[in-house]
């Protein structure tokens, strides 16, 4: 006869996986919704969007939301198995490992690599290309103080809107290099802008 308990650490392995990565992603759904909203011009819900994502510790509150919520799961799984204690924890240890690792591993995807490349996804071209287009435009690059990259995507559709801003490129941590006509706006004009009054600018 085959022992099929051979096969229940592999099985809650690969839930713990799961897991872990359905509650990494759970968090993240109103920044997903306010970026993609925004590339496809949705004006109106970005609007409501926006008053989430303006609040200067959202993302960390979405990240202590989903080892929150990895956190309950663990509890009712141990409950249910009837190991809810230490020695029980102990025991599920290659679950627990498996379901923390990728909430975490989930998080940090989306703030060091997905945010920043979909903050860049709907450019009008590369820098030096937007600056060959006229004899007026001119560039400059602002460290935003933003608490993460997940931000980007706001500062970004704030700048975009400005009238003389032709082009707004990011680049991980907190840069972001604006092509400007010089004719219209000036560089002081855009530090002026109301997103800089919550999350301050200042020119390299």
């Amino acid at each position: 006869m085959i022992n099929k308990d051979c096969c229940h650490p592999q099985e809650k392995t690969k839930k713990g996986f799961w897991s872990g990565l359905l509650y990494g992603l759970m968090p993240h759904t109103f920044c997903l919704a306010f970026i993609v909203l925004s590339i496809i011009g949705a004006t109106t819900a970005t609007i409501f969007l926006k008053r989430l994502l303006i609040f200067p510790y959202f993302f960390q509150i979405l990240v202590a939301l989903s080892f929150a919520l990895a956190t309950v799961s663990a509890l009712f799984y141990l409950k249910r198995i009837g190991l809810l204690s230490l020695t029980g924890a102990r025991k599920k240890w290659r679950y627990l490992a498996t379901l923390y690792g990728m909430t975490l591993v989930v998080n940090l995807l989306f703030f060091m690599i997905i945010f920043p490349w979909l903050a860049n996804f709907n450019q009008k071209g590369e820098q030096a290309k937007v600056l060959s287009q006229g004899n007026y435009a001119s560039l400059i690059t602002l460290r935003v103080d933003i608490p993460c990259p997940g931000h980007a995507t706001l500062i970004m559709d704030e700048l975009k809107k400005t009238q003389g801003v032709l082009n707004v490129n990011f680049k991980f941590p907190n840069l972001f290099e604006v092509v400007y006509d010089q004719g219209r706006i000036s560089p002081l004009k855009i530090l002026e802008l109301q997103i800089f009054k919550q999350y301050k600018a200042s020119i390299l």
